[in-house]
């Protein structure tokens, strides 16, 4: 398969976007693709029991790919497990300059693993030695007829090396190397197999005892070459010179030829890039790392696995030689379907391709270490990464997540203490953004709810009715015709912020805000707009939807445009679908028209208003992890077309449940209403929508009195709502002790 390695904005897409690439590049087959939307395991604990001892669970880490590779003339992206931030980045970045020379070329000869058998007791070694190379012929029938399968597939052993050494204590002993030919498997298991079994013959046709019988992780005839040219117009980094940024790398690896503590960074950094390829494929990282850095030392002094030079034209020139005895097919790569995504999504079909995929991946990451190193230093990109997963781990809320790493990185501590220190301070007010109330005075102001679901997720989108009620008053746009430019300032509960526009975005608030100028045919950028929200976006409360409206509303009171509910209702449902795919309707619906409504997007089952008595009892409390709704409306989709007549019956028995309550809210009969919550809940947990931490917070609203409590959207992530006659002040008080963001109904 042929693939562009170029995605652009692969960096700036969220994971579902970045899915939907790779499945639409056929890199990713359907199943796939739906698992990781899913946020499925790809490896479950009772699998994980079958590899290992003692397995009491499943150890995560992140799975990346680094698209812009061009290796040996062909576009490659390179599947990546690894935790630490800036490699996945650095490495893309590396990969898309090297395609300005051509991209990577790599070399390699025969691949050879070399089995060792010792003899101890050896009274004269040079005898033993003579002995054994007098029958290297038989040893080498002898070993073949122990794998006659791998010599079928056209492996097999190869050649007999013989090595007599003095250890220390004064004893001679004799090494025999078996050097294999596994073809497509690393080969660990098979080579063990022939020492093994051959060392009894050993020891028949040469005397002495064979002690130790197992492989030699220095693979030094499996030797793989990566060579990249990097022309001088795209070595320049900001204020550094091409010049300044080549000589800085060719003396960086003069320093690691020079000095061996030198060299163990420099080389450690590239196998950064090595070992996480070697750990998405499924590969041997560990025996890996061994062998390079036992290759690093082989003339005597330990130095740098890379050479970097300056070319005749002044161009900087790349090369890295190491040993790289890999597999594509074996053990770990059938067991774990971890591995076997990570194949193909290398897209390699022999050993070969992959060790020449490391071995570029090696030097493109030692490329971008050094770029980093000798010229802005190794922090400046490291640390803002490193301070996002410094914000994620000490638990900072979304709507302050961006303001808390940039203070960090800011000051220099990124540490989990400085993130709660951050989180809990102030934010940025409208003081510190110039008096934004003031300076909005007299603005074309627009208005839009959001949405709370009672009823119905995901089987309104199969045609089936859903109950919501409207978040009143939880957008507010306001828009002034001035300049210079397009400026943005959005407020999400209180967290104040300036936002940069690419207009040419594809997703996003950018993409909708550009949606909407096009629509309404405005074609001046020198725009000031402010957006306030009390709701939390990506949190299953309709936040795009009323953002459109809000902004429509505003931009027709500015300019006079006289458009009705349904105008604004239809555009908005344009938008829409930039941020979820194929929504059903219901956001817009409800930011629009701000009624509660038994909502149907059929043309056979009219959307009907509901005129309520009083305004319900509700609690909404936002969870932890942000909800995609493209990614669950996704997984969704592809569990019912494995099963539709399952799912069809879930979606009628959902579908009844919305009818019923719409007559328990109209009626305010809570404690039937309540019920209804926790089936649909319980159903909607069945088509796996669901996840711990919104359990937790549904086991949370009831146990404090809530009559009904249900995840409220599209799930995985984002909220919930909790029914609870006579107990909101318990159920909300209890629910934000746990750490979670509450909602009210406004009356």
């Amino acid at each position: 398969m042929t693939i562009d390695s170029r995605i652009p904005g692969f960096y700036r897409m969220s994971v579902t976007e970045r899915i939907d690439a790779l499945a639409k590049l056929g890199v990713l087959t359907p199943d796939d693709a739906d698992a990781l939307r899913c946020g499925r395991p790809l490896l479950l604990a009772a699998a994980a029991d079958k590899i290992i001892e003692n397995v009491i669970g499943v150890y995560s880490l992140p799975f990346a790919v680094a698209p812009n590779f061009r290796i040996d003339g062909r576009d490659r992206l390179v599947p990546m497990v690894v935790e630490e931030p800036s490699i996945v980045a650095g490495l893309s970045n590396a990969a898309k300059l090297a395609t300005h020379g051509g991209g990577f070329t790599t070399e390699s000869a025969e691949a050879l693993l070399a089995g060792q058998i010792q003899l101890l007791d050896v009274d004269d070694p040079d005898t033993t030695v003579a002995a054994l190379n007098r029958y290297k012929g038989e040893l080498l029938r002898l070993a073949n007829r122990i794998v006659p399968k791998l010599v079928a597939r056209g492996g097999g052993c190869r050649d007999v090396e013989i090595h007599s050494y003095r250890l220390p204590d004064n004893r001679s002993t004799v090494m025999l190397h078996i050097l294999v030919d596994t073809c497509d498997a690393m080969g660990a298991n098979v080579v063990n197999t022939v020492c093994e079994r051959l060392a009894p013959e050993v020891e028949a046709l040469a005397g002495g005892r064979a002690a130790l019988r197992i492989l030699s992780n220095l693979a030094d005839r499996a030797l793989v070459e990566a060579a990249v040219t990097l022309p001088l117009e795209c070595l320049e980094s900001g204020p550094y010179d091409a010049e300044t940024v080549r000589d800085g790398i060719v003396s960086a690896t003069q320093a690691a030829n020079a000095d061996p503590y030198r060299a163990a960074t420099h080389n450690k950094g590239i196998m950064n890039g090595i070992d996480a390829v070697a750990i998405a494929t499924g590969n041997d990282w560990r025996a890996i790392e061994a062998g390079a850095h036992a290759y690093a030392v082989t003339n005597g002094a330990y130095r740098s696995l890379s050479d970097w030079r300056v070319g005749e034209k002044g161009e900087l020139q790349g090369r890295l030689r190491l040993p790289l005895k890999v597999g594509i097919v074996g053990g770990s790569q059938s067991a774990n379907p971890c591995a076997a995504l990570g194949l193909r999504i290398a897209g390699v079909q022999s050993a070969a391709e992959l060790a020449a995929m490391m071995a570029a991946v090696g030097l493109a990451q030692n490329f971008a270490a050094l770029r980093a190193l000798v010229t802005h230093g190794i922090q400046h990109g490291h640390m803002r990464l490193h301070a996002r997963s410094v914000a994620h781990g000490a638990g900072v809320p979304a709507e302050q997540f961006d303001r808390v790493v940039e203070g960090m990185v800011a000051s220099g501590e990124v540490k989990a203490w400085k993130a709660a220190e951050l989180a809990a301070g102030s934010t940025e007010t409208d003081d510190d953004l110039g008096g934004q109330d003031e300076a909005f005075a007299g603005a074309a102001v627009g208005v839009a709810a959001g949405k709370v679901i009672l009823l119905g997720e995901h089987a309104v989108v199969y045609d089936r009715h859903a109950l919501a009620l409207p978040l009143r008053d939880a957008v507010t746009a306001r828009v002034l015709a001035r300049g210079p430019g397009l400026q943005l300032t959005l407020s999400e509960r209180g967290v104040t912020r300036r936002l940069e526009l690419d207009l040419a975005a594809e997703t996003g608030i950018a993409a909708a805000l550009a949606l909407i100028m096009r629509r309404l045919r405005i074609d001046s950028t020198d725009l000031s707009i402010r957006v306030d929200s009390r709701i939390p976006a990506a949190m299953g409360l309709g936040s795009s939807a009323a953002f459109a409206v809000a902004i429509i509303r505003a931009f027709d009171r500015l300019l006079s445009l006289g458009l009705d509910d349904r105008a604004v209702d239809q555009l908005a449902f344009e938008c829409e679908k930039l941020a979820h795919g194929t929504p059903s309707g219901i956001d817009n619906n409800l930011a629009t028209y701000g009624q509660p409504v038994l909502f149907s997007k059929s043309k056979a089952t009219r959307t009907k208003p509901i005129e309520l008595s009083e305004v319900p009892p509700i609690v909404v409390a936002s969870s932890s992890v942000r909800g995609v709704t493209k990614q669950q409306v996704a997984g969704v989709r592809a569990r019912y077309d494995r099963n539709p007549t399952l799912y069809d019956t879930i979606f009628d028995e959902i579908d009844e449940i919305s009818i019923a309550g719409a007559v328990a809210l109209r009626d305010a009969d809570y404690t039937l209403l309540g019920a209804l919550m926790n089936v649909c809940h319980g159903l909607l947990n069945a088509i796996e929508v669901s996840i711990p931490e919104l359990e937790a917070m549904v086991q949370i609203a009831r146990a404090n009195g809530a009559v009904g409590a249900k995840l409220t959207g599209a799930g995985g992530g984002g909220s919930i709502v909790a029914l609870c006659p006579g107990c909101e002040d318990a159920v909300a008080s209890a629910l934000s002790a746990a750490g979670h963001a509450i909602i009210r109904m406004r009356r």
